[in-house]
C-alpha cells in the first residue's frame, strides 16, 4: 500500500484572523504531518503563521492581488503545488473551520492509499454543537449525516482531492467565483470514472451559516446553475434541470429582491459565455441516478 503525500490548502480574505489561527493550530496538532501547507491570501496580505503557531511541514504563502473567489484562490494553491511536484492529495479547508480530531489527515491518507480510483473525499460539516445542516449532507432528502458511502457530490468547506484526478478533469471553474463550483468538479470527476466518497468520520467543525449571507448569493447562484447545465449536461436534460430549480426557487424564496436578483442572474447565465461545453455521458447520468442523485435535482 503506497502512502500518498498530503498537502493542506487554506484560502482566506484576511477578515477572519482568529479563525485562521485556530484552524492552522488544529492542523499543527494532526498526528500526520502534512508534506506542505499552502495559505492563499485572496486579495489580501498574509501574516507569518509558521513560527507563531508551530506549524509543521513546508509552509507556502501566496498573496493574490485581487479576490478571485474561492475556486480561483484554490486554483492558485494547486498551481503552486504542481510547481513543487511532490504532493498527491490536497486537503482544502474553509478558513473558519476547525479539525476537532487529530487523526483526520492520517485517515485521508489511508483512504486514498486503499483505492487508486478514489478521486474526492468529502468531510462531514458540523457546528460546535455537533449538528449537521441537511444542506451539508450530499444526498437528496433527509439523510443521516453519519451515513457514509459513495455519493455524487461533496462539500466545499472540507474535502480532499487527488492531484492525478485534477490533471485529468481540470481544476476548479474559476469563473464561477462562488456557488456550484463543487458540482461542476464532481460531475467531471464522475464522468472520468473517479469515485467520490462521503466520509462522515472526517469532521470539520464549522459555524452554522446560510449561503444567502453573501450579498451576491441569489444572482451568482442562478447564473452559475445555468452555466453548470450548459457546460456539463446532455442537451435533453438542460431544460429539465433548470425547470425543476426554477420551481424550487419560486417555492422557497420569500424575498422579492432575492427573486429579482435570481432571475437577473439566470438571464446572465443564458446570455453570457459559459465556458467549454463538455457534457457528461449518458452512462454517467445513469451512474449518478444509481447513486441516488440524478443530475436534474
Amino acid at each position: 500500500m503506497t502512502e500518498p503525500r498530503i498537502a493542506v490548502a487554506v484560502v482566506t480574505m484576511g477578515n477572519r484572523p482568529a479563525q485562521v489561527d485556530a484552524l492552522l493550530g488544529s492542523v499543527a496538532k494532526q498526528d500526520l504531518t502534512p508534506d506542505r501547507i499552502v495559505i492563499v491570501g485572496n486579495g489580501c496580505p498574509l501574516p507569518e503563521f509558521a513560527e507563531r503557531l508551530g506549524l509543521p511541514g513546508e509552509i507556502t504563502l501566496i498573496e493574490l492581488d485581487e479576490n478571485l473567489g474561492c475556486p480561483g484562490g484554490r486554483n492558485a494553491a494547486l498551481a503552486r503545488l504542481r510547481e513543487f511536484g511532490d504532493v498527491d492529495i490536497v486537503v482544502d479547508l474553509d478558513d473558519d473551520g476547525l479539525l476537532v480530531e487529530a487523526d483526520v489527515l492520517r485517515r485521508v491518507r489511508d483512504l486514498y492509499a486503499a483505492d487508486d480510483r478514489l478521486g474526492i473525499v468529502g468531510f462531514r460539516i458540523a457546528d460546535e454543537h455537533g449538528e449537521t445542516q441537511q444542506r451539508h449532507v450530499p444526498r437528496v432528502g433527509k439523510s443521516d449525516p453519519l451515513k457514509g458511502g459513495y455519493v455524487t457530490g461533496f462539500l466545499g468547506g472540507g474535502h480532499a482531492l487527488r492531484m492525478a484526478m485534477l490533471d485529468e478533469t481540470g481544476d476548479w471553474p474559476a469563473e464561477f467565483f462562488f456557488a456550484h463550483e463543487e458540482t461542476d468538479l464532481a460531475w467531471r470527476a464522475a464522468d472520468a470514472d473517479w469515485r467520490i466518497l462521503y466520509a462522515p468520520e472526517l469532521l470539520l467543525q464549522h459555524p452554522k451559516t446560510s449561503p444567502a449571507r453573501h450579498a451576491i448569493y441569489y444572482r451568482v447562484n442562478a447564473r452559475n446553475r445555468v452555466w453548470l447545465t450548459r457546460r456539463r449536461l446532455p442537451l435533453a436534460l438542460v431544460p429539465v434541470h433548470l425547470g425543476i430549480w426554477t420551481l424550487l426557487t419560486l417555492a422557497r424564496t420569500r424575498s422579492r429582491a432575492g427573486l429579482r436578483a435570481w432571475f437577473g442572474g439566470f438571464l446572465e447565465g443564458v446570455r453570457d459565455p459559459a465556458g467549454e461545453r463538455r457534457p457528461m455521458r449518458w452512462r454517467t447520468v445513469w451512474r449518478l441516478c444509481r447513486l441516488g442523485r440524478p443530475p436534474v435535482i
